[in-house]
């Protein structure tokens, strides 16, 4: 009889104890504490919790924009414990891609264009730049509206080019900040689909943030932040 185990994937994505305080007047805040996540490649993470409770500092630290007090970040196989400001943005670059909560588009660029823009900001050629982007444009599902600018794009559509901008660079990492708090219930279940899809077919290891809890089916894993602590989900979604 032969057994499967995943086992022997390394995670594109470890957190190992780590704790982040705030000054709070005289006092401090912790918005981490000593929490512990592991995410394979080609999975996803669901961290469910209301506002306030750690999930917005969880995933500054796991992209690498705030250092914690203590705990290590272990990211596509680095250590980021150690690494200089300018290999920490280096490794954010080339490894991490940020899916915000506001697609922040700029206003007069193409869908096509905006894509382009990643590529440009890495040091690519136009070329290869243009081909990536297209093809990207046409897994989200929206070759055909390559030429138009935001304000030609329903909400669901600037978030689908959210997600094509944020996977430009190819990353190891996907970090997703409540990326259906905008949409109706409709547009935000087919937009977690795509993450779904996109995370299994590109391999990355998706980290994605929401007080929502009704579109988490695709899930591989759904986790409690409560008062900066990650833990089991106490329901099934």
């Amino acid at each position: 009889m032969t057994t499967t185990t995943t086992q022997s994937v390394a995670p594109n994505l470890r957190l190992d104890g780590i704790t982040l305080t705030y000054p709070d007047g005289d006092g401090t805040l912790t918005a981490l504490d000593r929490v512990d996540l592991d995410v394979p490649a080609g999975t996803i993470t669901a961290v469910v919790g209301p506002s306030g409770s750690g999930k917005s500092s969880l995933l500054a630290v796991a992209a690498t924009l705030v250092t914690p007090d203590s705990g290590s970040v272990v990211l596509a196989g680095t250590e980021v414990n150690g690494l200089s400001a300018a290999d920490r943005s280096r490794l954010r670059r080339e490894r991490v891609g940020i899916v915000f909560q506001q697609p922040s588009l700029l206003p007069s660029l193409t869908a096509l264009e905006q894509l382009q823009v990643m590529a440009h900001l890495d040091g690519r050629g136009p070329r290869g730049a243009r081909s990536q982007a297209a093809e990207l444009l046409d897994a989200v599902g929206l070759a055909a509206q390559a030429g138009r600018r935001p304000h030609q794009l329903s909400g669901g559509q600037r978030q689908r080019i959210n997600i094509a901008r944020a996977l430009m660079n190819e990353p190891a990492v996907l970090l997703v900040d409540e990326p259906t708090s905008a949409l109706d219930h409709e547009r935000g279940a087919a937009v977690l689909d795509l993450i779904a899809r996109l995370t299994r077919e590109r391999g990355t290891a998706t980290v994605l943030v929401t007080h929502d809890r009704t579109h988490l089916a695709e899930a591989d894993e759904v986790l409690t932040m409560t008062d900066g602590r990650l833990g089991a989900c106490a329901s099934a979604v």
